[in-house]
């Protein structure tokens, strides 16, 4: 699947989780329980169009499996187990974090990845951002400063994509804030210049150049 994505979309630069590159923006994790969330997580029905995030998933919280990511992953702080899933092909924006994020791949997927320190005064360049390849059943944490937004799909039948925050990220503001990047708690967004419909959201248009469309 790699070589024939690689392929398809000569101007991204599509790497493996496995390879050098990945480390800049995070790492793989080999020993995390997570048989039991991916159980349920293939059960979702997938929606008929677009794609949809739910922070905190009551079903995933109640699992053991999430019990030993709070513990061994977030260090026995509050967190937050939900899911990203649907339908996506385009970079369209980018957000990060004051905190490590955890993805495990429930399908195969794509995730576009940058660097938050290359965002300057708000602006970014699109022709900075790498795309990662990630294996089904593939878990991997994503840092704080990596820049990051929605999975691509690697096939028709749409992406899921598990998703591990500190507890209240991603939930709305409680009151306005002088910050215009800060759009959610712990979510800091910027957006590609042409997407009319997070603009009109209010997400601030930063992104300048390609907005990438993963091929499959």
């Amino acid at each position: 699947m790699l070589e024939k994505l690689r392929a398809l979309n000569p101007e991204l630069k599509i790497h493996s989780i496995h390879d050098a590159a990945f480390k800049k923006y995070g790492r793989v994790i080999d020993n995390l329980p997570v048989c039991q969330v991916t159980e349920i997580l293939e059960r979702l029905e997938m929606p008929a169009e677009g794609s949809v995030y739910v922070a905190e998933q009551p079903e995933l919280m109640a699992t053991a499996d999430a019990k030993a990511i709070g513990r061994r992953f977030f260090g026995e702080t509050a967190c937050e187990v939900g899911v990203c899933y649907g339908y996506n092909s385009q970079m369209n924006a980018m957000e990060w974090h004051r905190c490590s994020e955890l993805n495990v791949a429930v399908t195969p997927l794509v995730l576009l990845l940058g660097d938050v320190r290359d965002v300057e005064g708000g602006e970014y360049d699109a022709g900075r951002v790498e795309a990662f390849y990630l294996e089904k059943g593939a878990v991997v944490e994503v840092y704080g400063p990596t820049l990051h937004f929605c999975p691509c799909q690697v096939s028709a039948a749409g992406f899921i994509c598990l998703v591990g925050l500190t507890k209240g990220t991603n939930l709305p503001l409680e009151e306005a804030s002088e910050d215009r990047l800060l759009f959610r708690k712990n979510k800091w967004l910027i957006c590609h210049e042409y997407n009319r419909g997070l603009i009109e959201r209010g997400v601030y248009p930063g992104i300048h150049g390609e907005n990438y469309t993963v091929k499959y």
